[in-house]
């Protein structure tokens, strides 16, 4: 007997940020190696092989939940994309890819640039064993709403220090 095939799962989750531009925000997502100061929960993240900021890049992220290595398998720093590949791991994910984006925002400052822009998550996996789809987008969503928050925590951070806020 053929064993049956379970449909992929898809999924998306977005972030809006108000008070961040596209360009401010792109730096945090393309440093791949920077998970760990981003993401809740994950510990450690460092540089297994390849070229910082190019396709091929594998990192090594180790946190609460276990441990993975990604493949970073394209960025485009001017349309504000990455998509990477999750390979070995421990949290029982299996062929999943993701694309992060970063969007502006139909709202324009005084200077005409975009006021503000999203972060969109969106992702294609097999299912993972004892989870259902809609809390595996609850934790993505969930996860991508707490790096945000960071980003612009830091972003924040920063101007102060320069007097700029």
């Amino acid at each position: 007997m053929a064993k049956e095939t379970q449909p992929k799962w898809k999924g998306k989750a977005m972030a809006v940020l108000k008070r961040s531009t596209p360009d401010q925000i792109w730096p945090f997502l393309e440093e791949f190696c920077n998970l760990d100061r981003l993401f809740p929960d994950i510990h450690t993240c460092y540089r297994v092989e390849g070229s910082p900021g190019q396709p091929g890049l594998v990192r090594h992220c180790i946190g609460k939940f276990g441990w993975a290595n990604e493949k970073l398998l394209t960025i485009d720093p001017t349309n504000w994309s990455l998509s990477y590949q999750v390979l070995e791991n421990n949290f029982g994910l299996n062929n999943y890819v993701a694309t992060l984006k970063v969007l502006p925002t139909a709202k324009m400052g005084d200077d005409g640039k975009p006021a503000g822009c999203e972060i969109e998550w969106s992702f294609i996996t097999d299912p993972v064993q004892g989870m259902k789809l809609e809390d595996f987008i609850s934790y993505i969503d969930n996860s991508l709403q707490f790096m945000a928050n960071k980003m612009e925590d830091a972003l924040n951070a920063q101007m102060q220090r320069f007097g700029m806020s």
